[in-house]
């Protein structure tokens, strides 16, 4: 079976970062955004998958002590998908990406607005839902 990782990078607003894929037919979701990620390597952990992906499509080499498993979710087309968090916050205009479009920060009411790659919505409303149901009233 097919495992692929991907990440939830947010940054200190709460924005989670997407990238636009490239409009190539022969690729799954062209054209649509999508969290980073890729595919397994033989005998990579899901943890050492993504922080490879990062720095293969982004340049930026991720702590692994800052990095945490969100869930673990078997993919309709096959694919035992594992997603990870980190909070990280980067400058875009000094992000070089080397696959897809472009790289843009997105709130929770502009993911929801669209239709993300690889069913990405449902899992990142959740991921939304569970951070404010973690924050606690002040006073």
């Amino acid at each position: 079976m097919a495992e692929g990782s991907n990440i939830i990078i947010r940054n200190s607003d709460n924005q989670v970062l997407l990238f636009l894929r490239d409009e190539k037919p022969e690729i799954p979701c062209p054209g649509m955004w999508a969290l980073l990620g890729g595919y397994r390597e033989p005998g990579e952990t899901p943890e050492e998958c993504v922080i490879r992906e990062i720095k293969e499509e982004i340049g930026v080499v991720l702590d692994p002590a800052e990095v945490s498993h969100h869930c673990t979710r078997q993919r309709p087309w096959g694919l035992l998908e594992h997603t990870f968090i980190t909070q990280l916050d980067l400058d875009l205009s000094r992000t070089v990406l080397t696959e897809g479009q472009m790289l843009k920060w997105f709130t929770e009411d502009e993911i929801a607005a669209i239709v993300l790659g690889f069913e990405e919505n449902e899992m990142l409303a959740e991921y939304f839902a569970e951070g404010r149901s973690q924050q606690r009233p002040i006073g």
